[in-house]
């Protein structure tokens, strides 16, 4: 498709139907909730009546989607930690494939999720039902073999990133630019001051976000890793302050046990939520990668990126070289050059942490490279993505 699809077509100008149409939405992951929450408001405005279910988050539950089951049963990160889910994960996408099936919605909408959602949408598609993937896989970085099984799977890719539909056309396959919702959603306002009088921090002295994760297994191998370097930063700015947001409460215990071990003297404020304004309210971040590396990216803040993972997932990543890109965060995969520090597996250590926390704090120029560089990615970001989408699938809906 060419072209901005929202602006070819006017709100309300439906042809009448029998019955409003039904959309089954298949969402893995908070950003998944993120972004089929813009989707669905925008597609409810643009199709009266049209009725939205299926695994959904709170996010997407508030904009209007019934929800059949929790987002949180896709929710699993690791190749290591996806193999212990394996049955559970596989009795879920046999139930949903019958009563899809039997239901028989006018489009199924898979966000995310790939190691799901492609398994489902291609048995789906197979039996006659019109089938649409949101949020490219990763497939130019690793598994590219992958293409071939998107293409069976559905009729559309909806890509999140500029270079995405040409790395498709390549391959064959339909896919659309509809830009990134985070960069709808998220205002630069950069105001750590009032950030911090938000979150009842105080407004002098550096301050480091730590971002460990939202997921159990990232807080088990990266927060003692986090919190070890931020005590070495600690000794060398001894009025270092750390804020953490907890994305679910269920993650608060592992990470107070980590703070707890190895930076028990380190002034360390825990907030539930509020992400963006930690991140804002911080000098730099320190993240684990992941979506929250785009956020840190839209809310203009330094940061350096690491990641950990069980042995099993470095080993079939790394070693076996399954792993194509030569960056994993999307601030390096998204910028004209690479500027954020990224450490992974073995390399994410506390000292090497450290150091590169240190330069962001201390050394003007390496904050400002960076800041300059992720202008540049949120102009090209900004493209109303959830009224985009909905647009396309408005279509589809048309031509049913």
């Amino acid at each position: 498709m060419n072209g901005d699809p929202a602006a070819s077509r006017e709100t309300g100008n439906r042809e009448p139907a029998s019955a409003p149409p039904r959309v089954a939405f298949v969402a893995g992951e908070i950003s998944g909730d993120i972004l089929g929450a813009a989707i669905v408001r925008a597609l409810r405005e643009r199709v009266p009546g049209v009725r939205c279910y299926g695994i959904a988050g709170p996010r997407m539950t508030a904009a209007g989607c019934e929800a059949i089951e929790s987002i949180d049963a896709l929710s699993v990160m690791g190749l290591a930690e996806v193999l212990r889910e394996l049955p559970r994960l596989l009795r879920l996408r046999r139930n949903l494939v019958e009563r899809l099936l039997h239901e028989r919605p006018d489009l199924v909408v898979g966000i995310d999720a790939p190691d799901f959602n492609l398994g489902l949408e291609r048995r789906l598609r197979a039996a006659g039902l019109r089938t649409v993937h949101v949020v490219s896989p990763t497939v130019w970085a690793w598994r590219a073999g992958r293409v071939k099984t998107i293409a069976q799977a559905v009729e559309r890719v909806l890509c999140l990133f500029p270079f995405e539909p040409h790395w498709y056309a390549d391959h064959g396959v339909a896919a659309d630019y509809i830009g990134h919702p985070l960069a709808d959603e998220i205002d630069a306002d950069t105001d750590a001051p009032a950030a911090r009088r938000e979150l009842g921090l105080p407004s002098d002295g550096p301050l480091l976000t730590v971002m460990p994760g939202s997921r159990g297994s990232e807080i088990r191998y990266l927060a003692p890793v986090f919190a070890q370097a931020a005590a070495d930063l600690h000794r060398v700015l001894p009025a270092l302050r750390v804020v953490t947001p907890v994305a679910k409460p269920a993650l608060r215990a592992g990470i107070e046990r980590a703070i707890a071990a190895h930076a028990p003297s380190l002034p360390w404020t825990l907030v539930d939520g509020e992400s963006r304004a930690c991140m804002r309210a911080g000098d730099a971040v320190l993240l684990a990668s992941g979506t929250a590396t785009l956020e840190c990216l839209l809310t203009r803040r330094p940061m350096v990126v690491a990641y950990r993972g069980s042995p099993l997932t470095a080993f079939l990543m790394l070693r076996l070289g399954l792993l194509k890109s030569r960056h994993v965060s999307l601030p390096n995969l998204l910028c004209a050059e690479p500027v954020v520090p990224e450490l992974l597996q073995s390399a994410a250590t506390p000292l090497a942490l450290a150091g590169e926390l240190l330069s962001l704090l201390r050394e003007p120029q390496m904050r400002e490279r960076q800041l300059l560089a992720f202008d540049a990615v949120r102009a090209s970001l900004r493209c109303n993505a959830g009224e985009r989408a909905a647009a396309i699938l408005d279509e589809l809906l048309r031509t049913a």
